[in-house]
């Protein structure tokens, strides 16, 4: 992987998106979402400033723990002036998402642990299935599948 300098201040997108591990439209849909910025150069070409790396980094670790990129824009508007996130600011931002993210951990573990039951009955009415059909909700309406119009009637 080449080195950048430090005297580099503005990358083109393929270097950008190499050093990033991204695709260089990966670097063009999060621009249009409005994640990241580029300049254009005179010949109407890209730039990305080098601390779009970091940007990139913040934002792919975000959605590797399942926030959306809504959600991480909307972090990123609350930054003074749309500057690239400080250690201090991945603290505050993170400690937002905690308690969502240790319910979402809960519910993978537990549909983890009880993964074969659900999939391993075939019913389809789901009677012991906490996440389709929790205290068989479904099943007080009567036979038959109850998520289709038409259908159990």
């Amino acid at each position: 992987m080449p080195q950048i300098t430090r005297e580099v201040v503005w990358l083109k997108p393929g270097q950008i998106a190499e050093r990033a591990g991204v695709s260089v439209p990966t670097l063009h849909y999060y621009e249009s979402r409005g994640l990241i910025a580029s300049r254009r150069t005179s010949g109407n070409r890209r730039e990305y400033r080098r601390d779009t790396l970091r940007m990139i980094a913040f934002i792919r670790t975000a959605q590797r723990v399942g926030v959306s990129l809504e959600e991480i824009k909307d972090a990123l508007a609350e930054l003074p002036d749309q500057r690239i996130p400080t250690k201090r600011d991945w603290a505050r931002i993170s400690r937002r998402w905690h308690d969502r993210l240790t319910a979402r951990i809960e519910e993978l573990t537990a549909l983890r642990d009880r993964f074969s039951d659900c999939i391993g009955c075939g019913c389809l009415s789901l009677k012991s299935c906490p996440y389709s059909n929790p205290d068989d909700v479904l099943g007080q309406g009567g036979t038959g599948a109850r998520r289709f119009p038409g259908y159990g009637s």
